[in-house]
């Protein structure tokens, strides 16, 4: 039994590896999605996108489109269960990247609003501008040549 990660839609869940072969593996888990759904098996480094193609119970069979690098997800395995590191109750982040904040998001999200919405009211005002220069340009034309036949 190999635990791995489990994504169906938008949740994830635990799952164990109970037979794996070339194109598709016997898992069980609770939150597997019904016959012929996609779903996302992660393993460590190792990501398999496999269809449901049976159910019995917690019991599921994947098939994958892609060749699976069995010897790597086994010996994954078996490397885990030999561990014989203490962690000194340190909680370490699983993932190699920890996740963007939400908070982190939002302000990035402001952000490129503002930046799109100055560049909109600059180029609105370029066109004003311009619009304005094209209006004035011939009364201001008349009014120049009226002084200089005056001087």
């Amino acid at each position: 039994m190999i635990p791995a990660r489990l994504r169906t839609d938008t949740q994830w869940s635990d799952a164990c590896i109970l037979n794996i072969s070339s194109r598709g593996m016997m898992i069980q888990s609770a939150r597997a999605g019904p016959e012929g759904s996609r779903v996302e098996l992660r393993r460590d480094d190792h990501v398999i996108v496999a269809r449901v193609v049976w159910r019995s119970g917690s019991r599921v069979g994947l098939r994958s489109d892609e060749r699976l690098p069995i010897e790597q997800i086994v010996s994954l395995g078996q490397v885990q269960g030999l561990r014989l590191v203490a962690t000194d109750g340190v909680v370490l982040e699983r993932r190699k990247r920890p996740r963007q904040s939400y908070a982190d998001a939002r302000t990035r999200g402001r952000g490129i609003e503002f930046l799109g919405l100055g560049i909109i009211i600059f180029c609105l005002s370029i066109g004003a501008a311009a619009l304005v220069h094209e209006a004035l340009a011939r009364p201001f034309a008349r009014l120049e040549a009226a002084f200089d036949r005056r001087s």
